[in-house]
């Protein structure tokens, strides 16, 4: 049997996601993301997987990743993930949490140099 999400599961599940935003992704979507003068997507579906935010005017993929993202498995299908959204053309930038934590307005100055 199939662990994969049909479509209309992944879809739902990234409608829950945008009402359960982590705290880090928040202060991005409501302190900055809310301000650019480019439209934002959160929980984008692209096949079978979810993007945390994303910048169709640029074909940018942002991710925030907790601690969970720096065990084994979970790099290796980040790593798969991220070649398959770089063979749809999509440039995807990684932040960890605490960058947003801690330095919020670099993680901010980055992103910005990927939309100019």
């Amino acid at each position: 049997m199939s662990t994969r999400k049909t479509d209309a599961d992944l879809l739902q599940y990234a409608r829950q996601m945008r009402h359960e935003m982590t705290r880090q992704e928040r202060r991005l979507w409501f302190d900055f993301f809310k301000a650019l003068p480019h439209t934002v997507r959160r929980q984008k579906v692209f096949g079978s997987y979810i993007a945390d935010f994303y910048i169709a005017s640029h074909k940018l993929v942002i991710e925030l990743d907790g601690s969970q993202h720096y065990e084994a498995a979970a790099q290796e299908y980040d790593t798969r993930r991220d070649a398959y959204l770089r063979s749809l053309g999509l440039t995807v930038l990684r932040y960890a949490n605490v960058d947003v934590d801690h330095d919020f307005r670099g993680v901010c100055e980055d992103i910005l140099q990927h939309l100019k």
